[in-house]
């Protein structure tokens, strides 16, 4: 498992009241305290390595920085103070200017560990200067994670983390964290040790990338026989090898792998050798849809491990929602990934982005973890259930709020195409062996619906009620566009 970099950060030692405060603690204020930050690899340029100065632009690298939590109303040594009598474990920071940043979570050191109870955050817009109501951000506990037992959550760094919350660019912050209340039986609930806010800043994206929403970007790299690529501006070795795996479906340092209708899809999956065995003969391969590549998100490929993972099959297909919040607009989409990405390497301790696709709320589909869009890649999207299986992500919360129209069409095109590649059904069953939850035993076999949602897989509200009511609506579509 990937090393990862620590720094001391300066973290303020004031009291918090759940009040709104009438100033913040500003770099004045910053004690000497050492909060860990958490890095991955190629994230120190980005990050602040000692207090949290005034706030200022975004790095173009991105960031993250992570301070500690501290017992509200707890002295300067932050030292653990236990609740009242009766009263649940409160931590959480007072509000204080830091550096600019987008999305946050909160991460403690056991990923074993659950969070039970309310996690809540107030941010102050970069670009209104006002500081928002507060927010709640999901505790979801390990539901979105690699398998137990696995490499990537084994003996590494992995961590517990809530859902991320993308609150755009802002520049202060204040967070708070209750345990569950007490029961009448029960002892006070305490909170998992090693609470941190997470403050993630996407960075700008890297030459080459997509704008969002419409931006093809470059369309290859050019090079010879005796020299190789030449990398483009802002690209390295890393980039150009996750885009080496779309070589059959995009030229090498392409943005975007276009969009193909089914008669031309089915050609192309038969003559690159993407369709697997049963697929060429019954060609039930639905139209490809535009996918916007890594490159196209502006992944920073130095931040992953670099190997690729894979199973030996795609039986399923998992839908979830990302539970970060529906306040972002088509054109921050890339933005919002590089931050999501970030959460789940450098916060999480994951080895890549948990989901193999996104699709943000306008219906464009986006390349999640890296190894080939049309490739079995092993996920970390629905604890249990990762082997074998796929996740497809849409950007936003949709426990309360409808998902669009286009998101859900898009999922349907997206299981068209790829689930045809591996022959599959979507309106059929497959047998999954779970890998351990909180659902199935561990070894035990079970059948799924071939288009399933997270919470087929294990106890979760994801991917929320609404979006889950539209699947077998999506089932129908996909087997349609796959000419069942």
């Amino acid at each position: 498992m990937r090393g990862f970099l620590s720094s001391a950060v300066g973290v303020a030692a004031a009291a918090a009241t759940l009040a709104l405060p009438l100033a913040l603690s500003g770099p004045a204020a910053a004690a000497s305290g050492a909060g860990a930050a958490v890095l991955g690899p190629g994230a120190a340029s980005g990050a602040a390595a000692s207090g949290l100065g005034p706030a200022s632009a975004a790095t173009p690298a991105g960031s993250t920085r992570s301070l500690p939590l501290v017992p509200l109303g707890a002295s300067s040594d932050r030292s653990a103070v236990p609740p009242a009598a009766g009263l649940p474990e409160t931590r959480g920071l007072a509000a204080r200017e830091v550096e600019r940043f987008s999305l946050v979570g909160v991460v403690w050191d056991d990923a074993d560990a659950e969070l039970h109870g309310r996690v809540q955050v107030r941010t102050r817009s970069v670009g209104t200067a006002l500081w928002s109501d507060w927010q709640d951000v999901e505790t979801h506990n390990g539901e979105h994670a690699p398998d137990p037992d696995t490499a990537e959550r084994g003996t590494g760094p992995a961590r517990g983390a809530t859902a991320p919350l993308w609150v755009g660019e802002s520049d202060a912050i204040e967070v708070r964290v209750e345990a569950e209340r007490p029961t009448a039986r029960a002892l006070p609930a305490r909170l998992p040790s090693g609470l941190r806010i997470e403050l993630v800043d996407p960075g700008a994206p890297p030459a080459g990338a997509a704008d969002g929403k419409n931006g093809a970007g470059t369309g290859g790299l050019p090079g010879d026989d005796d020299k190789g690529p030449v990398l483009l501006p802002g690209m390295t070795m890393e980039t150009a090898e996750a885009s080496s795996v779309n070589v059959p479906l995009a030229p090498l340092g392409a943005a975007e792998i276009g969009a193909l209708d089914k008669a031309d899809s089915t050609a192309d999956a038969v003559l690159t050798g993407e369709a697997r065995p049963g697929a060429a003969a019954a060609p039930y391969i639905g139209p490809r849809p535009r996918i916007v590549t890594r490159l196209g998100w502006g992944a920073d490929e130095k931040l992953r491990e670099k190997a690729f993972v894979y199973t030996s099959t795609v039986k399923a297909a998992f839908v979830h929602h990302t539970a970060s919040g529906n306040n972002y607009a088509c054109k921050d989409a890339p933005a919002v990934i590089r931050s999501m990405y970030r959460y789940h390497v450098v916060s999480s301790g994951w080895r890549d982005i948990g989901y193999n696709f996104l699709v943000d709320k306008c219906g464009t589909v986006y390349e999640g973890r890296a190894g080939g869009v049309a490739r079995a890649v092993l996920g970390a999207h629905t604890m249990g259930f990762n082997t074998d299986s796929m996740g497809i992500a849409v950007i936003g919360t949709f426990t309360g709020t409808n998902p669009p129209a286009s998101a859900v069409k898009s999922v349907a095109a997206l299981t068209a195409w790829k689930l045809g590649l591996f022959n599959r059904d979507p309106r059929s069953t497959a047998t999954l062996k779970s890998g351990g939850g909180n659902r199935y035993p561990k070894g035990s076999s079970v059948k799924m619906k071939v288009i399933s949602g997270h919470r087929d897989g294990f106890a979760t509200e994801c991917p929320g009620k609404l979006l889950y009511g539209q699947l077998p609506t999506t089932r129908t579509a996909s087997a349609k566009l796959q000419g069942r």
